[in-house]
């Protein structure tokens, strides 16, 4: 098929609707909104900019920034130059930001709102321009507001060719050096084309942008999909911040990762145990009523269509926001493969648990050892300046994804694990973490969970408890007992897990135990727990301070 590229779609909908509000950002509790045509303008502007600066075609420019309107416009900018943009996570340490500018051979770097900026102040050289967006933030040689009102919008903007390189996005490695992934025009145009399209929408949307920009859904599935839907979007100013801005978008579409799920489930059980919870949920009118209300606090009044993306999300936690009124379709996909390839939409609740169907840019099929292997218009090219890796990865045109899954006689797609993270206990059997983690996290208790056991008897799981179960307790000990018999008694007995061991701290970014986009280390959490593998422990759930 073939996709109208993204700055196409950009002036197009700026000779449709000029003056239609797009970006909205909150300023010190303020907010600012900018139109179509104020962001086309803009972006035209900073791409002068940018070649007036003697840069070229083709030349690699950086973003370093939490989400803002200024990410957006870019963007925008970076493409209109014809250059390729480079975008870095706002939580990326000095090494990781290093080695990206430095493999990317990047000349520039815009610098927007960071939580931390020690990182990036001792990340770049004198080689390196630096723009810095009007947040505080580290500093620059000059500033995007100054060259909003020193340069003169472009007139003729660069018009490339389907298999012109977008940009190079580094995947947040989970595992050794991050890779960059060359994505074509084609590549991004198709899959956030059919992003878009995956449902009915009508023109007046309204999506919050606040998950990292650097990461391929947020890119993809947000951003480029708001130039094929026309749809508002809706900045966040800070953690704090975060439900009141939502409240104030009433967005009527809704993503978020399986982590933060979590997180806005733990803070609802907070105010209400679930037992009371879903006692009231079965009354009829109460039932309503209850749900409603929750939705309202969480901002979700108009959500339409809620998704979940970039790491298994369990089922158990998919039913109980499914009788909040919050129905999440599942999405999967990959860097390597423009965002979106697979997803349950629009929502149908037969296929709860899984990834629904392949999304019409891509095909998909198993191998014969149940690897996902995938091909078509959104599948990238190959990994900047490894040719070794870009050979391997690919096997008479299909993409091996690492992921492991099942296909259903309806045509769903389940995701159960990747093929690099079985490992073989003592007695030579295969286990599949993910699987049994996702049993697990039936207990709202567990907010986090990791199964390992390498060379042991049998697997076990260390788990993070939410945070009003933390805390050493007989209760709680019990009730994780109870959790273990009723998961043991569904696995096969090579998988069976013989203990919980309660972390004393959660897994963050910061402690380089989660990726950017809040996926688990898996080689950072067995090197952390090594120790416990080969213990001797005393009982089937023991907290971490007991045993150290």
């Amino acid at each position: 098929m073939k996709y109208t590229l993204p700055l196409e779609q950009l002036a197009a909908n700026v000779a449709a609707h000029p003056d239609k509000p797009y970006l909205h950002q909150p300023v010190d509790r303020e907010w600012h909104t900018l139109t179509w045509a104020e962001v086309d303008n803009q972006a035209r502007i900073i791409a002068t900019a940018l070649l007036t600066q003697g840069f070229s075609p083709g030349d690699r420019i950086a973003i370093l920034a939490k989400n803002s309107a200024e990410w957006f416009i870019t963007d925008f900018a970076i493409m209109m130059a014809g250059m390729i943009s480079v975008p870095i996570y706002a939580t990326a340490g000095v090494d990781t930001i290093r080695y990206i500018m430095d493999h990317s051979g990047a000349r520039a770097v815009f610098v927007g709102k960071l939580d931390d900026t020690r990182a990036a102040e001792q990340a770049f050289d004198d080689s390196i321009l630096i723009i810095t967006y009007p947040y505080p933030t580290i500093r620059g040689q000059v500033q995007f507001t100054q060259w909003l009102e020193e340069y003169e919008p472009l007139q003729d903007a660069h018009q490339p060719l389907p298999e012109d390189t977008v940009t190079l996005v580094y995947t947040s490695g989970s595992t050794g050096q991050p890779k960059g992934v060359v994505l074509s025009y084609q590549n991004v145009a198709s899959s956030s084309y059919e992003a878009a399209h995956i449902q009915p929408r009508t023109d007046q949307e309204r999506c919050m942008s606040y998950l990292p920009l650097a990461h391929i859904t947020e890119r993809c599935v947000v951003e480029l999909v708001t130039l094929y839907i026309s749809m508002e979007i809706f900045f966040v100013e800070s953690l704090d911040t975060f439900v009141e801005d939502v409240r104030h978008a009433q967005p009527t579409i809704f993503i978020s990762v399986p982590r933060l799920w979590t997180k806005f489930q733990a803070q609802i059980l907070a105010k209400i145990p679930d037992k009371k919870l879903q006692t009231l949920l079965k009354i009829p009118l109460v039932g309503h009523f209850v749900a409603r209300k929750i939705r309202h606090e969480l901002g979700f009044d108009k959500v339409r269509m809620y998704g979940s993306g970039s790491a298994p999300i369990s089922p158990s936690t998919l039913e109980w926001y499914s009788r909040l009124g919050i129905n999440i379709s599942e999405g999967w996909g990959m860097t390597e493969t423009s965002g979106l390839s697979c997803g349950n939409n629009p929502f149908d609740r037969s296929r709860l648990g899984t990834i629904g169907v392949p999304v019409p840019c891509v095909e998909m099929k198993l191998s014969e050892e149940g690897e996902v292997l995938i091909r078509g218009d959104a599948v990238f090219k190959e990994y900047y300046k490894n040719p070794e890796a870009t050979a391997e990865a690919f096997t008479d045109g299909w993409f091996h994804t690492g992921d492991r899954a099942k296909l259903d006689s309806n045509g769903t797609w389940s995701i159960i694990g990747r093929v690099k993270e079985q490992f073989k206990t003592a007695k030579g059997k295969y286990v599949a973490p993910v699987p049994i983690e996702s049993l697990l996290s039936r207990n709202s208790d567990i907010e986090q969970v990791c199964v390992l056991g390498s060379g042991r008897k049998q697997p076990l799981a260390i788990a993070v408890l939410s945070e009003q179960a933390r805390g050493l307790s007989e209760s709680t000990r019990k009730q994780l007992q109870s959790t273990l018999e009723m998961v043991n008694a569904e696995l096969e007995s090579h998988q069976r897990l013989d203990h919980i061991i309660i972390s004393d701290d959660p897994w963050t970014i910061e402690n380089d135990l989660l990726t950017p986009t809040l996926k688990i280390k898996r080689d950072k959490l067995e090197q952390r727990y090594s120790k416990y593998l080969l213990s001797s422990l005393p009982q089937t759930v023991v907290w971490e301070q007991e045993i150290r």
